[in-house]
């Protein structure tokens, strides 16, 4: 998803785009992987001093709830990317700079069919591990 789409479907979803938004979602957009409540309010700091994390925490759950952005879990604390909306795919992520790198193969086939007549709602695949550059 890129940046004009993700204000698009906030203010479609009839929630305000305000500076500090495009802001964060400009992080966002212009991030490669995932990245941290703390790095967005780092990058914040400069141009909204004494942003406060209940600030950026309540527009993350937002952005997450509205379906702008993705999260995963990493070492413990939430991370955030702007959300995939071209196909389906899934990610490998480098867990020590958060960069992501699509996965075509989806295991969802095989799960289905030893589910039977279970109903499948929504799916989530990652794999976790080091990139070239932190290996």
């Amino acid at each position: 998803m890129e940046l004009n789409e993700a204000i698009r479907k906030i203010k479609k979803e009839g929630y305000k785009t305000t500076a500090k938004r495009k802001d964060m979602l400009t992080f966002f957009a212009e991030a490669d992987g995932y990245r941290t409540a703390k790095d967005l309010i780092n990058y914040l700091e400069p141009t909204y001093e004494g942003i406060s994390f209940d600030t950026v925490y309540r527009n993350l759950h937002l952005f997450d709830q509205v379906g702008v952005l993705e999260t995963t879990e990493l070492n413990g604390e939430k991370h955030f990317r702007i959300s995939c909306s071209h196909h389906h795919h899934h990610h490998f992520i480098c867990k020590d700079c958060g960069k992501t790198k699509e996965i075509d193969v989806c295991p969802m086939d095989d799960v289905q069919q030893s589910l039977g007549n279970y109903e499948i709602e929504d799916h989530k695949f990652e794999i976790y591990g080091l990139c070239p550059l932190c290996q």
